[in-house]
């Protein structure tokens, strides 16, 4: 029985964002067993995506109505699922493995769970996700884009900020799963925003701090100034927004290793040299965290465009302010998902997955 509802959560999980494939290690199994009990993996296997009471799990799977209230939330004080408090009401919802429960063990995660992690991203994860839309996306640095330009609201992380009045502020999960095997970088840690509901789920897990507009502006220059990559979740109407380094970050680290990250992210920018006032000094060659930029044979940067995801790093800290952010050509440009709800059902067609549970499927 142990066994068998451990591989239909994995078949479960599988459904959802990057996935969760399997590998010959079987490493994904022993993941399953240090986050989820068997019973609380047999109640995840009856939970959607669509936030609802337990009293409804509970109906639903003929289970007792107030053994499985304490479950479930117990479930979101692990990170296993997520909980929203509505009125007088509270509702749950099934999350993925990337982004869901493996963010949400921000405050629990050990050793073995960080090396464990490591051994799965190596093996599983960067083979997958050429076949997503990725979970985050890149916005540029406000200070790289001419403010004469028509910049949606979406692309521009200080605006982001500006809209949410409800923000929290958690420790990066990436850096402290590196800190835990020994390989960590310097930049700063307590650098990703929740915004709304999952702000409120952070601060009741004890997960998140909660903060003010102005302090969260000054985290995005600090960020800025750390020369890390801003990444929204990937739709119009982020849930909440990171602040990445190609050391730790998983999306960045997967994305460095593809021939061509430029294709993969949703941005409408890339960078552009301008060879007659470049010194070569190879700032932007530092700055650039996915090893776009090069000092040619005349001692000028260049940009491989296919590498580029149009952050603006390199801009902003261009000595002879020879780098510049333009526009993609037309064909190149992406426009995000609207909400969450929306890059999960793209990301599912993409996969040929299904959204719906597997045991409501038939």
């Amino acid at each position: 029985m142990e066994d068998s509802v451990y591989q239909k959560l994995r078949e479960q999980l599988d459904q959802y964002s990057v996935g969760f494939p399997t590998t010959h290690s079987g490493i994904e199994m022993k993941i399953l067993r240090k986050l989820f009990t068997e019973d609380e993996a047999g109640i995840f296997l009856d939970m959607s995506l669509l936030l609802e009471e337990s009293a409804s799990v509970a109906k639903r799977s003929g289970r007792d109505e107030e053994k499985t209230a304490e479950a479930i939330e117990n479930m979101a004080q692990k990170g296993l699922i997520f909980r929203k408090r509505m009125d007088d009401t509270i509702k749950y919802a099934a999350v993925p493995f990337l982004v869901g429960s493996y963010e949400f063990q921000v405050g629990r995660m050990d050793k073995e769970f960080a090396e464990m992690f490591e051994d799965y991203f190596e093996e599983a994860l960067t083979k997958n996700i050429s076949n997503v839309h990725l979970p985050l996306r890149t916005v540029p640095v406000h200070k790289s884009v001419d403010i004469g330009a028509n910049i949606a609201p979406y692309r521009d992380a200080r605006e982001i900020i500006e809209m949410k009045d409800n923000i929290a502020l958690a420790d990066c999960i990436c850096r402290k799963q590196k800190r835990l095997l020994g390989e960590d970088c310097d930049n700063p840690r307590e650098v990703c925003f929740m915004f709304g509901s999952h702000a409120e789920y952070y601060v009741e897990n004890g997960l998140a701090r909660k903060i003010t507009q102005e302090e969260a502006l000054s985290v995005i220059d600090k960020c800025e100034e750390a020369g890390l990559v801003c990444q929204p979740a990937n739709s119009i109407n982020p849930g909440g927004m990171c602040n990445c380094c190609g050391d730790c970050c998983g999306i960045l680290r997967a994305l460095k290793i593809q021939p061509k990250p430029s294709e993969m992210v949703v941005n409408n920018y890339w960078a552009s040299v301008d060879p007659d006032i470049c010194t070569g000094c190879e700032t932007c060659v530092d700055r650039c965290q996915m090893e776009a930029v090069s000092i040619n044979e005349s001692d000028i940067a260049q940009i491989n465009t296919d590498r580029c995801i149009g952050c603006g790093l390199c801009v902003t800290t261009c000595p002879s302010e020879a780098m510049s952010l333009v526009l993609k050509p037309e064909e190149s440009r992406f426009e995000p998902p609207t909400n969450g709800r929306d890059l999960m059902q793209k990301t599912a067609q993409k996969r040929r997955k299904t959204l719906m549970p597997l045991s409501m499927s038939g």
